[in-house]
């Protein structure tokens, strides 16, 4: 769940020229990340919340009423570096009468993900997993403005026991390639840090705790995306803030969904099953 939140789609990119990713916007987001490791390792120390809603009290509360929350991190959003923007949201939602392991099952579940996060998602499927360690590749399409164009990318996972009832994963890309013209006989993939240039890099800090009776699930979402032309900021930016909350909205919904679904469907077929079985005759 947490990198499908990260594919945002910036409507406006694709009607801009191609765009290179460069060696001074690497840098730039590199730094930018080590700065959110060094917060993550900060929160993760006794006596800090483990949560970003835990730092106002009405936010659980939020949650537990069935509200999803989505927010912006720092002033500047996206914050401008060189050649590039860099997109930092955090959201969370409470999925009622979970366990982490059904989280889990499905968060992990690469397979799944087309289905899990249609219609976003057109293709996913594991290429390594360990206990706490996933590798994995995910197709995502982008039909904005009529144009058929796809990412396809590679991520690592790796996942964090704190205690019994927590724990939090740290994923990011290791490739993202843009494919144009997507399903048409024009179709080609592009190299990576080539083509327009909406998804260059996304990195994630996804928490997970079971309490109240249920699974409280955060995930912050960091993504690289090329410059918007200065005469363009002024119409593009509200519309890539509202894209990007939206997208960490329907993301976070479509994971509550997926776990109640197939715990619905876990909870049926043991019911089945256990209606099957014939009694002893003696």
């Amino acid at each position: 769940m947490n990198v499908r939140s990260g594919i945002v789609i910036l409507l406006f990119f694709p009607l801009l020229k191609a765009a290179e990713l460069k060696q001074e916007t690497v840098k730039a987001w590199e730094a930018y990340i080590q700065a959110a490791h060094s917060r993550l390792v900060e929160r993760l120390r006794a006596g800090r919340p483990f949560f970003w809603i835990d730092e106002a009290p009405d936010r659980s509360r939020q949650l537990r009423a069935g509200e999803i929350l989505v927010s912006a991190m720092g002033e500047h959003n996206p914050k401008k570096v060189p050649s590039g923007l860099i997109h930092d949201w955090i959201g969370a939602a409470f999925i009622p009468n979970a366990k982490l392991d059904e989280v889990f099952a499905v968060v992990r579940n690469y397979d799944r993900y087309k289905e899990f996060y249609r219609p976003t998602v057109i293709d996913s499927k594991p290429i390594h997993q360990a206990y706490k360690e996933d590798k994995f590749s995910i197709l995502v399409m982008n039909k904005a403005l009529f144009l058929k164009t796809a990412l396809d990318s590679e991520y690592e996972s790796s996942y964090f026991q704190i205690d019994d009832k927590r724990w939090y994963s740290v994923g990011h890309t290791t490739r993202v390639q843009e494919i144009e013209h997507y399903g048409q006989p024009g179709e080609v993939k592009l190299p990576a840090g080539e083509g327009s240039g909406y998804i260059w890099r996304v990195y994630n800090i996804s928490k997970f705790e079971e309490r109240d009776s249920g699974v409280y699930v955060e995930v912050e979402v960091i993504a690289l995306s090329r410059d918007i032309p200065a005469s363009l900021r002024w119409l593009v930016n509200p519309i890539v803030r509202r894209v990007s909350k939206a997208s960490l909205a329907t993301s976070l919904g479509q994971t509550q969904d997926a776990v109640r679904l197939t715990g619905e469907l876990a909870l049926s077929g043991a019911t089945q099953a256990s209606r099957m079985t014939l009694p002893k005759v003696n």
